[in-house]
């Protein structure tokens, strides 16, 4: 399964990972997400069926701000 890897602004508390991890798992073809708060990212596995910029919507849908490298 692909993984994306996404680095992610503005999360300050364990609510916010869990609000980020909920918007990612919501998404179709997304198996898992492990959001940290310590490294400020999100590792994503799906199915391949999305490009990463659906991802980066949804969290930034849910107040949190992409960092695009």
């Amino acid at each position: 399964m692909p993984i994306t890897i996404i680095h992610i602004k503005g999360m300050t508390c364990g609510g916010c990972v869990s609000s980020v991890k909920t918007v990612l798992t919501k998404i179709p073809g997304v198996s898992n997400a492990e959001v940290s708060l310590d490294d400020g990212q999100a590792v994503v596995q799906h199915d391949g069926s999305h490009e990463d910029m659906i991802f980066s919507r949804a969290i930034e849908d849910a107040g949190f701000e992409v960092i695009r490298q």
